[in-house]
């Protein structure tokens, strides 16, 4: 990524009671607000965990390694603080699946530095804790 600044223009529309279309040009829409689509608070905890994956994916192609598979399920807690409510804390617990027990270290490194250098994560004001598992199979 260079070091130039970058713009990511989104367009909200409001659609009724709390509903809106929230859409980026190109890209497929995504409808939120009611409780059967996406909340603020799921998309705030789903942008941490996309950059934590895509800069996992990122280090291991720039560290000439493959890995057979990648998950992670994120939980953003969301408490009172003072007089309103914040996304106190952001755990993620990451599995990945390699071929052999020699890549685990290099993984374990990807893994490392895509928590470390997650700009999104990096933005927010909440802790990320990062629980690995690494798994030869």
């Amino acid at each position: 990524m260079s070091d130039e600044s970058r713009l990511f223009p989104v367009n909200l529309v409001w659609t009724g009671g709390k509903s809106g279309s929230l859409s980026v040009e190109g890209k497929t829409a995504i409808k939120t607000g009611e409780s059967s689509y996406h909340s603020p608070e799921d998309l705030f905890v789903a942008s941490a965990t996309i950059c934590y994956m895509n800069g996992f994916v990122n280090f291991t192609e720039k560290m000439h390694i493959n890995f057979k598979s990648f998950d992670c399920d994120a939980v953003g807690i969301l408490e009172k603080v003072e007089r309103s409510f914040e996304i106190t804390k952001i755990e993620m617990k990451a599995r990945v699946v390699i071929e052999s027990e020699d890549l685990r270290k290099k993984i374990n490194r990807a893994l490392e530095l895509a928590a470390k250098y997650c700009f999104v994560g990096n933005s927010m004001k909440c802790p990320i804790s990062h629980d690995t598992e690494v798994v030869v199979a």
